[in-house]
């Protein structure tokens, strides 16, 4: 399974565009962009399950560094200042890790 058998490749090219540049990330400007936003929840989840990597239950720091490679393989890492704002936005139990329930809302709202 792969996120453009959700996402519109067409979307995801000119999100990946728009943050180009060094600190230009924003997940919830992101989401809009590639369409994530207005997905249904089951389709979420399983977009969820894609991004997380090791398959924890989670989506930890490391994967959050490599987000964006996951939408597109030339995809910069993201910076280090953007990786710990993502998770201080999605993570809502201070637990260092962005769960099901803390991405489906932080998806949800943007």
């Amino acid at each position: 399974m792969a996120l453009t058998d959700f996402l519109a490749v067409s979307d995801v090219t000119s999100a990946i565009n728009a943050c180009r540049a060094n600190d230009s990330f924003s997940p919830n400007k992101f989401f809009a962009m590639v369409g994530l936003s207005k997905k249904s929840l089951p389709e979420i989840e399983k977009i969820f399950m894609i991004l997380d990597q090791d398959k924890s239950g989670y989506i930890e720091q490391d994967e959050l560094q490599l987000f964006l490679q996951n939408f597109s393989k030339g995809a910069r890492p993201l910076t280090a200042a953007e990786t710990r704002a993502f998770l201080l936005a999605g993570d809502k139990d201070g637990d260092g890790k962005i769960g099901w329930d803390e991405f489906s809302n932080l998806v949800m709202s943007s």
